[in-house]
């Protein structure tokens, strides 16, 4: 297995909503569109730990001001510089949303005159069906999801994107709520044999997403929930807690600060999770944990392209 320094925080920001990234082979993505007083220093320690002075991707799973705040984007774009911005597909539904994909625009048109030009890319179900199908052991990133879009819940329009670069594979699942969507994701034998790390589907609500049949079938080693100490939804709740703990997996909040998970030893497969005490580089808890790739890789190539056929028809990057 190639050696990959891989490294993803969650970042406590001091008010309601998620904000990440997830650094391996190189590339630095920041996931989702927010920027506090709290969470600026860290991101910017993060950038320079993962020695990059620029984002490759800015990833915004949902329109919700949780996810994407207009009043922070502006200065997001001015710290990250990401070359690339992938947006939700669905139309921005607040006046505050469609600010944020107007900055986003803008943005793009002012660095067409630079040196450094930023893509721009909704993430629709046609952008998702037009992609090639991923060769089983790439290990590239997959865009799951919106496969249509749903008109009643604009959560269930929420990105669900595979990152699987690194030494340990991350989920991220936005906002969706639906049991079908759950189901479908959970039949996915790539996501089974490879998740690592799950961001809880929004914030760790029990809206019937994260139920027992998900979690047998993708068991990570760990979830991260984005969660303010004093959110008034109190995320996650107690029965996706339970399930988590029935099923051996490990959860970390950022209700108790940041969020550190790193590749360590030679960087092929053995990941530290850290949750850190609020506003502080002091440890409040921490676990090691092998990822799936690193047993999968230790099989022959034989038993990989038997357990990998036939492909199933998802997309990739």
């Amino acid at each position: 297995m190639k050696s990959i320094v891989t490294r993803f925080r969650a970042y406590q920001l001091g008010s309601a909503g998620s904000s990440f990234s997830y650094f391996a082979d190189g590339h630095f993505t920041v996931l989702e569109g927010r920027l506090t007083e709290a969470s600026k220093p860290c991101l910017v320690r993060e950038m320079a730990n993962c020695g990059v002075e620029t984002a490759d991707t800015l990833h915004i799973t949902s329109w919700d001001s949780d996810h994407c705040s207009a009043s922070e984007m502006a200065d997001l774009l001015l710290l990250t510089r990401p070359g690339k911005i992938e947006y939700p597909g669905y139309e921005p539904h607040s006046d505050r949303a469609k600010e944020c994909l107007a900055i986003i625009r803008v943005y793009s048109e002012k660095q067409r005159s630079s040196n450094r030009s930023a893509q721009l890319q909704a993430i629709t179900p046609e952008y998702i069906g037009s992609l090639p199908q991923s060769e089983a052991l790439a290990f590239r990133d997959v865009l799951y999801h919106p496969r249509r879009i749903d008109e009643w819940c604009s959560n269930n329009n929420s990105t669900v994107k595979f990152f699987r670069r690194g030494s340990f594979n991350l989920l991220s699942l936005g906002d969706v709520e639906s049991a079908d969507i759950s189901a479908g994701l959970r039949r996915d034998k790539y996501l089974s044999r490879e998740t690592d790390v799950m961001i809880l589907a929004h914030h760790g609500a029990d809206n019937g997403f994260t139920n027992k049949s998900f979690l047998e079938r993708i068991e990570p080693s760990l979830a991260i929930c984005s969660s303010d100490f004093d959110n008034q939804h109190d995320h996650p709740r107690d029965e996706v807690r339970k399930l988590l703990h029935e099923q051996g997996i490990r959860l970390m909040t950022t209700k108790t600060g940041d969020i550190i998970v790193k590749s360590i030893g030679d960087h092929t497969g053995v990941f530290r999770a850290i949750n850190l005490q609020a506003n502080s580089t002091e440890i409040s808890s921490q676990c090691d944990f092998e990822a799936k790739k690193k047993r999968l890789l230790s099989y022959n190539a034989d038993t990989r392209r038997q357990m990998y056929t036939p492909r199933p028809a998802y997309r990739s990057l």
